[in-house]
């Protein structure tokens, strides 16, 4: 009769060890959305093609893409079909701070992921790289850092465009004029209005701005490689049980091709709302980080040799 009911105990044990509710308890992101029954996404809308608006207003793109995966795998955890999926738009200025303050679960534009960013929250696994340089109109024949002395330079509020500029070895004893936009969309305008002769940002977005103009014709990628930065969906610091979920999900994406096969489609390929094609190959780095997913900050890709 022991031998019995010890039987019974074992195998209630090992039928309670693999129900997710009591391998480990809901914390953080998670025990949040379980009990509000809706989560968060934070969206930008002229991150091109990580995160932009449509022509009907509706926010897709490379990023949009793989939180939307993430959030299915949160649906799956947690048993919620239904779970109610809301977008919020976040800035260079509020991204963070909507972030930390639980307004926003996850954040899927184009952010960089590096250490003073860290000790406020914290990144999924990078799923694109990037190179901050500068976009100018090819009539104005700048190609390089050196010719910005006493001219009007725009970025977008929030972002560390102009500090890499200052930190640069070309860029330190050049006094450029800092003009600044509120979004990507708004740092162009000064370019296209000639407000600015350069507007310093990442690559990818640079390009994607370029391809949507009246005229891409008229500009140009230039001048010498600021930062390579690591762009990662962001999440609450101090909560492993999200992170994880997100992690495994990009990861799962990254071992299944899924991932390769979103770049195609937001690079490679024509995208709305103007069916242009950014023709934008995916960088070594990428390839690399696709074999061996990392979190590690930009600091991480920019030590010198």
């Amino acid at each position: 009769m022991k031998l019995r009911s010890g039987l019974v105990l074992c195998t209630l044990v090992a039928f309670l060890a693999t129900t997710p509710g009591f391998a480990e308890e809901l914390s953080g992101t998670l025990k949040k959305v379980k009990e509000t029954g809706s989560i968060t996404m934070g969206i930008r809308e002229s991150s091109y093609p990580l995160s932009y608006l449509d022509d009907k207003q509706q926010p897709i793109g490379y990023h949009i893409d793989v939180c939307n995966r993430i959030v299915s795998a949160v649906k799956d955890q947690l048993k919620m079909p239904g779970l109610k999926v809301q977008q919020q738009p976040v800035t260079s200025q509020n991204r963070i701070p909507l972030v930390t303050n639980g307004t926003v679960d996850l954040e899927c534009g184009s952010t960089t992921n590096n250490e003073a960013r860290q000790k406020q929250v914290s990144f999924a696994v990078t799923t694109f790289v990037t190179n901050v340089r500068m976009a100018v109109k090819k009539a104005s024949g700048i190609t390089g850092l050196g010719q910005l002395d006493g001219k009007p330079v725009a970025t977008t509020s929030g972002t560390t465009s102009v500090q890499l500029m200052r930190a640069h070895e070309k860029g330190k004893h050049i006094d450029f004029k800092e003009v600044y936009g509120k979004d990507h969309a708004d740092s162009f305008l000064l370019l296209e209005t000639d407000r600015a002769v350069a507007f310093v940002m990442d690559d990818n977005l640079l390009a994607g701005l370029i391809a949507t103009s009246k005229k891409p014709s008229d500009y140009a990628l230039v001048g010498e490689v600021l930062n390579v930065e690591p762009i990662a969906v962001m999440v609450r610091k101090d909560d492993p049980q999200f992170k994880k979920l997100a992690d495994d999900a990009i990861k799962g994406m990254m071992k299944s091709g899924e991932l390769e096969k979103l770049y195609r489609k937001w690079f490679l390929s024509p995208i709305p709302p103007k069916n242009v094609n950014m023709n934008f190959p995916m960088s070594e780095k990428l390839k690399e980080l696709i074999k061996n997913p990392s979190d590690a900050p930009a600091e991480a890709y920019n030590k010198k040799k």
